[in-house]
This record gives C-alpha cells, structure tokens and sequence, in this order.
C-alpha cells in the first residue's frame, strides 16, 4: 500500500492562551480627522442585528459584514466612548 502525504490530525494544544480575540476580530486604533478611533471588524457570521450606518444613513442588513468604531481618545472615559460606538459599512468608513 503506498505511503499517503496528508497530516494525520494535530494533536490539542495545552496552551491556556486567550483565544478571544479570533472570535471578536481584530481591533485597530485609526487616525481620522484629527481623533483617535477603535475600529474592530464584524464578520457576516457575527452580523446578527440590523444597524443604521451613519455614513450612509441605510440599514446594515443581517449577516453583511461592516465594522464597530468608537473614539479611543473621548474626555468622558472608555465606557462613555464604547456606549457610544457605531456599526458603519466597510465603503462608508473607507470614504468617510
């Protein structure tokens, strides 16, 4: 019988490293205008609500992948800023 290439499995990792970040997405820290953004990607798995786009002012439909972003750099504090965060289209950020 030949020899077959393919892996056979990998073993489990005992890491007890923090997997979260692969299930929220990436988070970045953009420049725009002047201020300082968190920006962290949805994915269409993710995407279970429908949301107003500020950009664009239309609705984000469930399951179309788009982007959070809230300040990084508001006076009234982190949680102020998270509460405060918006769901844009990936094209309407890009632009705008």
């Amino acid at each position: 019988m030949p020899r077959s290439n393919r892996p056979r499995g990998r073993k489990p990792s005992n890491n007890d490293e923090d997997l979260s970040y692969l299930m929220s997405g990436w988070r970045r820290t953009e420049t725009r205008r002047g201020r300082e953004w968190n920006v962290q990607p949805v994915s269409a798995t993710q995407a279970a609500k429908v949301y107003i786009c500020p950009g664009c002012q239309l609705g984000i439909q469930i399951g179309v992948a788009h982007l959070v972003a809230w300040r990084a750099d508001g006076v009234m504090g982190d949680e102020a800023d998270l509460a405060a965060r918006r769901h844009w289209h990936l094209h309407c950020w890009n632009i705008a």
